[in-house]
């Protein structure tokens, strides 16, 4: 065992979709800094592990990012295998591009372990298919809250023809709505928002997206969520039939 950082996905909260070597980098482990979003269940493949809770959530009081920065290179010079655990994946909006970079300027070895992300695993728990043939020729992944509150190009994104996956979008439904209406896309598009995706408590709530705030304030929407706007997230809908109708007319 040699001394390294694993930034490593922790998936979206089920710990059945941990990956193989998502559990051999924690079996390594020694030092383990755990986000605020991962499923604790997971810290059983690291049981000798000494864990230490990084959490950062948005709205809430977090551990500065400088701070993580500097205790995963304490602990590494001390020549501990140092494990940093992130839900989803850690470089899907989870900072992990960064951290390895400042870590791998300080000459330590890193290595990036892919975790499913929520927008993936909380789309399929509601049988919805990102990227279903003749429906949506692609997924596009974003984030509403941005480091410097910059603006998206939402006309650009309202007129991708692509599904629309957002993270971290709770708070801004209304700017959300505002935008992509204002950038072209239909009031009565689909839009699916997902609640603790792939937990047994996950929720999702269809709407629309002119009513989608509104619902979501009667729904009581909470964050972690993440919203699915686009057809896709209509359900079975005629567009869905027609492309199994056609699939199924040049089986056999």
């Amino acid at each position: 065992m040699s001394a390294k950082v694993w930034l490593v996905g922790a998936g979206p909260g089920d710990p059945e979709l941990l990956t193989l070597k998502a559990v051999r980098a924690l079996h390594e482990a020694q030092v383990v800094l755990i986000d605020d979003l991962v499923n604790f269940a997971i810290l059983e493949h690291c049981p000798t592990a000494r864990v230490i809770a990084v959490g950062k959530r948005g709205g809430c009081r977090s551990t500065p990012q400088a701070f993580i920065h500097r205790l995963m290179l304490r602990y590494v010079r001390q020549g501990k295998c140092v494990v940093r655990l992130k839900g989803g994946d850690p470089c899907i909006f989870g900072r992990g591009g960064e951290e390895a970079e400042w870590l791998r300027a300080k000459g330590v070895e890193v290595e990036l372990v892919n975790g499913i992300t929520a927008g993936l695993a909380g789309a399929t728990q509601c049988g919805i298919s990102l990227t279903l043939r003749g429906v949506s020729r692609g997924v596009t992944l974003v984030t509403a809250h941005t480091q410097d509150d910059s603006s998206l190009n939402w006309q650009a994104l309202a007129q991708s023809g692509t599904t629309l996956v957002v993270y971290m979008g709770v708070a801004k439904l209304s700017e959300i709505r505002d935008n992509l209406l204002a950038g072209g896309l239909a009031a009565n598009t689909p839009v699916a928002m997902i609640e603790n995706a792939s937990l047994p408590h996950q929720r999702e709530c269809r709407s629309t997206l002119a009513d989608m705030q509104l619902d979501a304030v009667a729904f009581e929407l909470k964050s972690p969520a993440i919203l699915v706007i686009g057809e896709v997230a209509g359900g079975y809908n005629s567009a869905g039939a027609d492309v199994l109708a056609n699939s199924l007319k040049h089986c056999g």
